[in-house]
């Protein structure tokens, strides 16, 4: 029969390759940050008719902007230019340079963004300050909801495995999405975060099915083998697991190739994100337990 804490080393060798590789990334590229944790203004359009390649459409408001701005595509008829911070009167004569651009097509102007650097230097601190608040009520919650359970490990010992489990649900796509940013101009921004939040909530309850089964069989049968219990509401719960995560991807793989340029980066978290949470949950969070409760009773 299958056993996930028998097993679990290659679990462990696996999770630690790929949780040492997003370190690495994050550390040598760091993030491409967006304009809303750098300033800086933000201009989307789309061209109806011929449309010009994104590195003319950069050389023309070069001399406008007196520095080059990027400029992305999006799908087959959008752009969008990030630059400095510039006031109305710059995004117009933006505008107007883009629209005499040779043989360019209608301009559709979609939106057109600023944020300050008192702003988004804020933002930056709320961002990572949010994610703290939220690993420090998950410890919180889960030593309240398992503080019933003292034997064989008290309860906030399950906050704190199910936080490095979630530790390992963010850094793989931290790391992914510094490695994109270098390789492809992939930025981090609010969105991205909100992502990372969502996927936080989503690790946790799935991590929490199944401990809250291991909570369940040490109140009825508190003498049994602890490795073959967590073994046992491993089982219980893998289907459960696989199914719902399989029910999400879904959905999230039809928004990333069918739904709009906007939320692409956005959808793509998620997917990283979700595949990551319900690897950690079945194969990283109980097998710690079995580790924790063995060296507690090696030290007692």
């Amino acid at each position: 029969m299958f056993s996930v804490v028998k097993t679990k080393k290659i679990w462990f060798s696996v999770s630690g390759i790929l949780f040492g590789l997003s370190i690495l990334a994050v550390v040598v590229w760091g993030f491409k940050l967006g304009i809303d944790f750098t300033g800086g203004s933000l201009v989307e359009f789309s061209v109806t008719g011929n449309r010009a390649e994104a590195t003319i459409i950069a050389d023309a408001l070069q001399p406008v902007l007196n520095d080059k701005p990027q400029v992305q595509s999006l799908g087959e008829t959008s752009y969008i230019v990030r630059t400095k911070f510039i006031d109305e009167a710059k995004h117009q004569e933006m505008l107007s340079a883009i629209k005499k651009i040779p043989k360019m097509g209608e301009i559709h102007e979609a939106r057109f963004e600023t944020i300050g650097p008192t702003v988004s230097s804020e933002l930056q601190r709320r961002a990572v300050w949010s994610i703290f608040m939220v690993l420090a009520a998950i410890i919180i919650y889960i030593a309240w909801a398992f503080r019933q359970v003292s034997f064989p490990l008290p309860s906030w010992k399950f906050g704190i495995v199910a936080v490095v489990a979630l530790l390992h649900d963010i850094f793989i796509p931290a790391g992914v999405f510094a490695f994109l940013g270098h390789v492809a101009n992939y930025e981090v921004d609010t969105l991205f975060v909100t992502a990372m939040m969502t996927i936080l909530g989503f690790s946790v309850h799935d991590t929490i099915v199944t401990f809250d089964r291991v909570r369940e069989h040490l109140k009825f049968t508190p003498k049994a083998d602890f490795p073959e219990l967590v073994d046992k509401s491993v089982r219980e719960t893998f289907g459960r697991s696989i199914n719902t995560s399989f029910t999400v991807l879904l959905v999230l793989l039809a928004v990333y190739f069918f739904g709009g340029e906007s939320v692409k980066h956005f959808n793509l978290v998620l997917i990283i994100g979700v595949v990551a949470g319900t690897y950690s949950s079945i194969f990283i969070a109980c097998p710690l337990l079995v580790v924790w409760n063995k060296l507690a009773r090696n030290t007692a």
